[in-house]
């Protein structure tokens, strides 16, 4: 099978970089679907559309409904067409990015993501995934490419919740497990072939990045300040995650990530909050050597990533729950099968419950 990996057509990263959005959609369109929050519009919709128009473009803002459904999508392309819009914006978190995306390929035109928090891998990827009215992954939407331009301005990233750029993180952290696991087995990533030792090269750096930087980013952005770990940490989480994962390839993490929305009780979580747990869970699977797993266990400790299943707001633990997590992320299309060894779904709860007994040992 070729080696194939794919990234965004152009990449771009600084404090105060919004501003100049209009310099950096040349030749991508003439006038712009924006689809952003209400938030998000109150807060950065003013400097996109002076930038966008100072430019000489055209611009039309509609606000996302919250969720990235088939409902959504098809709401927002209607509006994109009838408005006879030749590019879309996305801009907020990694919902409003999918949609956006979505919706992008829907119209078969170009897509420009400004993402304002770094809570996932979202910006970089090519694909979307899609929710039903439950909560529940439905559906994957594949774009012929990825994002034409990614717009990061990191002081925006910087005053986003602590919580949501530990989240980041926590989905960063899966990326290099997870494509080290796929490049073991020859597994295929999102891109329809195997890894380039670039991919696996991007992926080693993201996560070296998050253990040099990611405890003091953690503290930079509790007081707002977007620092050069900060910086580090943003070029990590969305950049090299992002094409790590679509190009190096996903396996137990996140498929144990996806279990979890059957587990009513962790709804509340977030994707990051999840996959971190997920990794653990690889890493028992995996029968990592200790000094690798106390690593990523510790850093996760250290920034609030979670450790325990109480940790991810499952207090009562019910076993036919666990049983439905492992079932969910044991089943032919998830990429567990992407480890380079079988697994049962009863390997699944083990490693589940073991992480939750470490974690509880270690509170």
């Amino acid at each position: 099978m070729a080696k194939v990996m794919k990234a965004p057509g152009k990449y771009i990263q600084a404090a105060g970089e919004l501003k100049n959005i209009g310099t950096h959609v040349k030749n991508m369109g003439t006038k712009f679907l924006v689809i952003i929050s209400k938030r998000n519009q109150a807060e950065h919709g003013e400097e996109i559309k002076t930038s966008l128009e100072e430019a000489g473009y055209a611009c039309v803002f509609e606000t996302f409904g919250g969720e990235c459904s088939l409902e959504e999508i098809d709401r927002l392309m209607k509006i994109g067409k009838e408005a006879e819009c030749n590019s879309v914006i996305a801009v907020g978190g990694g919902k409003a990015i999918d949609t956006g995306k979505a919706v992008a390929v829907r119209l078969d035109v170009t897509v420009i993501v400004v993402p304002t928090i770094a809570s996932n891998d979202a910006p970089c990827s090519g694909l979307s995934v899609v929710y039903n009215d439950q909560g529940v992954v439905c559906k994957v939407i594949y774009g012929k490419r990825n994002p034409d331009v990614v717009i990061v301005d990191t002081a925006i990233i910087a005053s986003s919740p602590v919580r949501l750029f530990v989240s980041g993180m926590g989905d960063a952290l899966s990326t290099y497990f997870e494509a080290r696991a796929c490049k073991a087995s020859g597994a295929r990533n999102y891109c329809r072939g195997t890894a380039p030792n670039t991919a696996i090269a991007m992926a080693k750096l993201c996560f070296d990045l998050l253990m040099k930087s990611g405890v003091q980013a953690f503290e930079d952005v509790k007081k707002g300040e977007a620092t050069e770990a900060v910086e580090d940490i943003a070029e990590a989480d969305i950049l090299l995650s992002g094409v790590g994962f679509e190009s190096g390839g996903l396996a137990a993490a996140h498929a144990i990530n996806d279990g979890f929305t059957q587990v009513p009780q962790a709804h509340g979580m977030l994707h990051g909050e999840k996959v971190a747990y997920g990794t653990l869970c690889q890493l028992v699977l995996e029968k990592a050597p200790a000094e690798e797993f106390d690593q990523v266990f510790n850093f996760c400790k250290t920034v609030g990533l979670p450790t325990k299943l109480a940790d991810l707001g499952i207090t009562n633990v019910i076993d036919e729950e666990i049983k439905a997590v492992a079932a969910a992320a044991c089943v032919r299309t998830q990429s567990t099968k992407n480890l380079p060894f079988p697994v049962t779904e009863e390997d699944v709860v083990a490693a589940i419950y073991k992480v939750d007994e470490i974690g509880r040992a270690r509170a």
